[in-house]
């Protein structure tokens, strides 16, 4: 059985080690452990922060998104960023990401105060980016630049 829920206390090593997988894979990063501990922690317990997603198969987790909040006050409305998007290697290309999508598109939706969701994805990514298209995101013409004060 396949389910999407709302990540829980209890599902915060497996966003942790998402997220550790994630980096290492798309970045050829090493995150700091206690760090991202401390970071989904935060996440999981403040609503303000965000929110978390997570696919489940069979009782295992296997795939998770985060989903923080920007105001647009061109919109007057929140856009929702996903972010923090993985799922397990032996379970990919079985459609969880599409329902995680669809889980988040649809509580977005249908929320008054939300005007859109987004993401960013690495540029080198072109199989994330032909599944976002087949999601109906299109590109932007914006870029994204940092700069970075904790690592």
């Amino acid at each position: 059985m396949i389910r999407v829920r709302a990540a829980e206390p209890r599902d915060a090593e497996s966003l942790v080690e998402f997220a550790r997988r994630m980096a290492r894979e798309t970045e050829d990063k090493e995150l700091d452990v206690a760090t991202l501990r401390a970071g989904v922690a935060g996440l999981l317990s403040d609503a303000s922060r965000g929110r978390a997603f997570v696919v489940e198969d069979d009782g295992e987790v296997v795939a998770g998104l985060m989903v923080t909040l920007e105001w647009s006050e061109w919109r007057n409305g929140w856009f929702w960023w996903i972010q923090s998007v993985y799922v397990v290697r032996s379970h990919r290309r079985r459609g969880h990401y599409r329902r995680l999508h669809e889980h988040v598109r649809s509580l977005a939706s249908a929320s008054p105060d939300v005007c859109g969701i987004r993401l960013y994805v690495e540029q080198e990514n072109r199989n994330a980016q032909a599944t976002y298209r087949s999601l109906a995101m299109e590109e932007t013409h914006y870029r994204i630049f940092e700069e970075v004060f904790r690592r």
